[in-house]
């Protein structure tokens, strides 16, 4: 008989692309945002604008200081489509695609992760560099009981709403002060370095995952391998 779980930690922070969904590709936007034009999306036309958008300098697009203020990662965008010779249009619909969060698809193991701490009581810090609110598409997933899983998250670090990215501490900082709760408490996990495995900085346990490539990756067990050791197995 299984004795009772006992959490090594008392919350988890969670990095969102990359970690919990799949990062978009520039192929897979190019495609996205020439399908959704109507326009020819083939390999062929997707190498086209991929070939563009090469030719410029995509610097500071690139830089993680434009996740702290969404004007300012729009602005960085559109002014490297427009090097790069895209039309308007077309730009448009790559930085609309670039901004949903709703394409990006959820690893399957996300609810079993959620689920089992909340059941043991161990809270949710969603810490991410991005410049649009994910609360959305955590509350699209629904739990079952009337709740869903926005109310399994506690504390939302998002870049563009603190001003501050990662590898600032400052960010896992807010973090750990919206939880009240010490470095040695939490578990950070993450699946870039220099970026999420910052937070190891501040005294935070750091797991670095694989980044996610496709959805039925199955990686998520580890934080609970970390998190519960003693959980019920099947």
């Amino acid at each position: 008989m299984t004795g009772p779980t006992h959490p090594r930690f008392r919350a988890v922070l969670l990095d969102w692309r990359g970690t919990l969904v799949v990062a978009p590709t520039f192929p897979w936007l190019a495609t996205t945002a020439l399908s959704h034009l109507g326009r020819d999306a083939s390999p062929d036309a997707v190498e086209h604008v991929l070939r563009r958008l090469r030719s410029a300098d995509s610097s500071r697009a690139d830089s993680s200081q434009v996740d702290t203020d969404a004007a300012q990662h729009r602005a960085a965008h559109l002014a490297w489509f427009a090097a790069a010779g895209v039309d308007d249009e077309l730009a448009e619909a790559l930085y609309a695609a670039e901004s949903d969060a709703s394409l990006n698809p959820f690893a399957a193991d996300v609810g079993d992760l959620l689920g089992a701490l909340a059941a043991a009581g161990v809270r949710v810090g969603v810490v991410s560099d991005i410049h649009v609110d994910l609360r959305p598409v955590f509350a699209a997933r629904p739990v079952g009981d009337g709740r869903t899983w926005a109310d399994l998250v506690d504390v939302w670090a998002l870049s563009y709403e603190l001003g501050v990215a990662k590898p600032d501490p400052a960010i896992f900082r807010y973090a750990l002060e919206s939880l009240r709760l010490d470095p040695h408490e939490v578990l950070m996990v993450g699946d870039r370095g220099p970026w999420d495995g910052a937070a190891a900085e501040l005294g935070i346990t750091t797991l670095l995952l694989p980044p996610l490539v496709h959805p039925g990756q199955a990686r998520l067990h580890r934080v609970l391998d970390l998190v519960l050791p003693d959980r019920p197995r099947d």
